[in-house]
């Protein structure tokens, strides 16, 4: 009954963009559906701090790395809450806690024979932080992803012995076939795997910035690993006094991007391995939102401001534009007019006016009062509860979302079909209208709640309008939840019209 999910630490060699603000607002919905059904949740997300591209970005403002960090990641900070998002701790790779961790990771390896010296020669892009062979760039020698040339390294490092793993990383792919998903993913991790590991670089040499290795401090752990290793030791210093790890380590969740893939599917199971942990139950990649079809990424100069976005549309909306417009682990393209789209076509019309329509209509024809009707047939949500419940244990948050807004529609024809405004036309029909008022407080109520997830800003507001009690717990998504109650008046508008010139502004 425990749920921890984790999204990747972000670079902070510049401010966020939507691509960070959607992974982070995407782990959210997951997060609180599954505390939604009952479950002792927790939530990282976090910066990464240690990387090159911060270290030569900081020296270009004249700061100290350190400096810098503590300013950057003010924004960093910032981007969850104006998501929405609500993780239950923010790790920064500067922090001491993860400092100690990471010594001691990295020794537990080193004790376990599985770190040497060797000299390493070889292609590095500094924007992907990693090492690039030859087939990794195109034909004119650029990395594939940023478009740059990766600068030529020669080196004394320490490595990892990688390639003394691939048996036992073969071993846990074969046993546990949900470990990586989509499938697809899996398919590509294992493949890597089975093409042959070779050992990796676990440190850098004549770079200051960094968690210095405990057995030689003239070194600084790789950025990659000493990043990796936040998501366990978060769970060692997130609450003061507290270690986690017995708790969360079991049922930890991984939430990356396909260009992170080798690196969290590959690299860290290793490692952890190596360290002696268990690895974590599950690992989740997605696609990339593309603008023109290109990923967006600072360096690559097309990048949207998530902020801007909420400004205009609120945080809800950008959530919901992000979960719907595009199939959860696969690329999609992004645009301002999806956003408009959605706002318009579903937020507005399909949910908004679903509520305005039915909270008028009771406040005109019934003074405010809903009776509860007993017996009464409801809009057949199906196994509405059952059907999203699964789809998001298997991340499938467009799926979940696309469920529940065919809830919405037959909610809608269920108006069009009973035509509330001809039934209080005639006395007679007093006893139909009560249940077609009540049948929709009801639907609507599972549907808020079915939704809270997605729209956490708005479905307390659904709620609120009915008359119902505001609590979100996942049994209420079911015909029959909604109360009797007094004093329902019109609502105003859950989103209300934006025209387009404000929107491009």
């Amino acid at each position: 009954m425990r749920f921890y999910l984790t999204t990747p630490i972000y670079y902070v060699n510049s401010t966020p963009h939507i691509g960070h603000a959607y992974t982070t607002a995407m782990g959210d919905v997951l997060v609180r559906h599954h505390a939604q059904r009952g479950e002792e949740t927790f939530f990282l997300t976090g910066v990464d701090e240690h990387a090159t591209k911060v270290w030569r970005v900081a020296q270009e403002q004249g700061l100290e790395p350190q400096e810098y960090a503590d300013r950057i990641a003010v924004p960093w900070r910032e981007l969850a809450p104006r998501m929405n998002a609500s993780p239950d701790f923010f790790i920064r790779t500067s922090d001491e806690g993860h400092k100690r961790f990471v010594r001691d990771f990295l020794q537990r390896m080193y004790d376990n024979g599985d770190i040497y010296q060797d000299v390493y020669a070889g292609f590095y892009c500094v924007g992907c932080e990693a090492f690039k062979s030859e087939e990794e760039l195109t034909p004119d020698g650029l990395c594939t992803i940023h478009l740059t040339k990766p600068e030529w390294i020669e080196e004394t490092n320490y490595f990892f012995r990688l390639s003394a793993y691939q048996d036992r990383l073969l071993a846990l792919y074969e046993e546990r076939p949900d470990f990586v998903l989509p499938g697809f993913r899996f398919n590509e991790a294992r493949s890597f795997i089975a093409g042959g590991l070779q050992d990796f670089s676990i440190s850098r040499a004549g770079q200051p910035w960094g968690i210095p290795l405990p057995w030689d401090e003239s070194q600084v752990a790789y950025v990659w690993a000493d990043a990796l290793i936040n998501y366990l030791s978060a769970l060692t210093y997130a609450r003061e006094g507290e270690d986690l790890r017995d708790a969360f380590w079991p049922v930890s969740h991984h939430l990356l991007a396909k260009d992170i893939l080798r690196f969290h599917c590959v690299y860290w199971p290793a490692m952890l391995l190596s360290a002696g942990y268990d690895v974590p139950k599950q690992l989740f990649v997605h696609g990339y939102l593309l603008l023109d079809d290109r990923k967006i990424s600072k360096s690559l100069g097309n990048i949207i401001d998530p902020l801007e976005l909420i400004d205009v549309y609120g945080a809800d909306a950008v959530r919901f534009w992000m979960a719907r417009a595009v199939s959860f682990g696969q690329d999609g393209s992004a645009s301002v007019t999806g956003v408009q789209e959605r706002y318009d076509s579903e937020l507005a019309n399909d949910l908004g006016n679903l509520l305005s329509r039915t909270t008028a209509m009771i406040a005109r024809y019934r003074a405010g009062a809903v009776k509860r009707v007993e017996g009464a047939k409801p809009v057949d949500f199906g196994a509405l509860g059952d059907d999203v419940a699964a789809r998001l244990d298997a991340f499938d948050i467009t799926g979940a979302l696309e469920t529940t807004w065919d809830a919405v529609r037959r909610l809608n024809q269920y108006v069009t079909a009973e035509a509330p405004w001809q039934l209080a036309k005639d006395d007679a029909n007093a006893d139909k209208l009560d249940t077609v008022l009540y049948t929709l407080v009801d639907g609507l109520t599972a549907l808020a709640v079915a939704l809270y997830a997605y729209l956490p800003e708005t479905s307390p507001k659904i709620l609120a309008a009915l008359g119902q009690s505001e609590e979100a717990t996942w049994d209420r998504v079911r015909n029959g939840v909604a109360a009797a109650v007094d004093g329902i008046e019109a609502a105003k508008p859950l989103f209300p019209r934006i025209e387009l010139p404000s929107a491009a502004a």
